[in-house]
C-alpha cells in the first residue's frame, strides 16, 4: 500500500469500496477533476494492488470476477436510479409492462412501487418479489432454468411464456451499445429473452447508463429500429446519435 495517500486517493478508495466498481468517468465527475488527473491518482493504487484496473474502470481486486447481482446493483447506482425515475414517468396506473432481468430494470421496478394496479410480466425473481402483492398489481413470472447469479429464469419455456402476452410497455436493460453492432449482451439466453420482450410491447424502451456506450458484447440483441426510446444519463457521441436518429429512436438524457 502507498505509504501516504493523497486526499483524492483516499476518496477514490472510499468510492470503490462503497460501489464495488467505478469508471474513470464517474470518478472524474465525483471528484470534479479531469480524466488524466484520475488516471495519475489511481496508478500508484494499481501498482500497489490496492485496486485493479479493467476496461476503463477500477475495482477492488477480489471483485474482478462477475459480481453478484446485489453488488452490481451498486455500480453506477446514481445513474441507474435517475434513468429508472425517468422511465417510471412513462407508466400510468393500470398499465401493462414486460421487463427483462437487469440491475437497471430492478431499480426501475422499485420506482414502480409508487404506481397501482399494474400488470407485470418478467423473468426476474427480484422484480417479481418487488412488485407482487402490493398496490393491486398482478405479476406473471416466466419459468425456466434459474440463473444463480441474478435469480432470473431463461430458456425455451421462458421465451414461450413471454410470447403469450401483449403489453403496453416493453422495457429492457442492455449490456453494451455500439453504433455499428447495435445493442448487445454477453449471454445468449439474456439476449434472446430481451429480444422477445421487445417484440411484445406497443412501446419499446431501452434503459442504459452511458458506461455501455461504445462497447460491443458477444450477442446482438436487436436493431436500433426495434426500440422507440432510449433513456440514459449521457449524451451519445456523434456516430451513435446519428444512428439513433436515423432509426427514429427518441433519446432522453437524465441528470443525476
Amino acid at each position: 500500500m502507498p505509504t501516504a495517500l493523497s486526499k483524492r486517493q483516499t476518496q477514490i478508495l472510499a468510492l470503490v469500496r462503497e460501489q464495488g466498481t467505478c469508471s474513470v468517468a464517474d470518478l472524474a465527475k465525483a471528484l470534479d477533476v479531469s480524466f488524466e488527473t484520475v488516471r495519475r491518482d489511481i496508478k500508484p493504487l494499481v501498482d500497489s494492488r490496492e485496486i485493479s484496473r479493467r476496461h476503463g474502470s477500477i475495482a477492488l481486486p477480489h471483485e474482478l470476477g462477475e459480481a453478484p447481482f446485489e453488488r452490481r446493483l451498486r455500480e453506477h447506482f446514481a445513474a441507474k436510479r435517475a434513468i429508472a425515475r425517468r422511465a417510471a414517468r412513462l407508466i400510468e396506473d393500470g398499465d401493462s409492462l414486460m421487463l427483462d432481468t437487469g440491475t437497471t430494470t430492478s431499480i426501475f421496478a422499485r420506482e414502480l412501487l409508487k404506481k397501482r394496479n399494474l400488470t407485470v410480466v418478467t423473468n426476474s425473481s427480484d422484480i417479481a418479489r418487488t412488485l407482487a402483492t402490493v398496490n393491486g398489481n398482478r405479476v406473471y413470472m416466466a419459468g425456466g432454468e434459474l440463473n444463480g447469479s441474478n435469480g432470473a429464469a431463461f430458456g425455451p419455456s421462458a421465451i414461450a411464456f413471454a410470447a403469450s402476452f401483449h403489453v403496453r410497455h416493453a422495457i429492457i436493460s442492455i449490456g453494451a451499445l455500439d453504433a455499428d453492432f447495435g445493442p448487445s449482451d454477453s449471454y445468449l439466453a439474456e439476449a434472446e429473452f430481451a429480444r422477445m420482450v421487445l417484440s411484445r410491447g406497443e412501446t419499446r424502451v431501452m434503459l442504459s447508463d452511458a458506461s455501455k456506450f461504445g462497447r460491443a458484447a458477444l450477442i446482438k440483441v436487436c436493431d436500433f429500429k426495434d426500440i422507440n426510446r432510449l433513456i440514459t444519463d449521457g449524451i451519445p457521441d456523434a456516430k451513435l446519435a446519428a444512428v439513433l436518429q436515423e432509426a427514429g429512436v427518441s433519446v432522453n438524457v437524465v441528470a443525476h
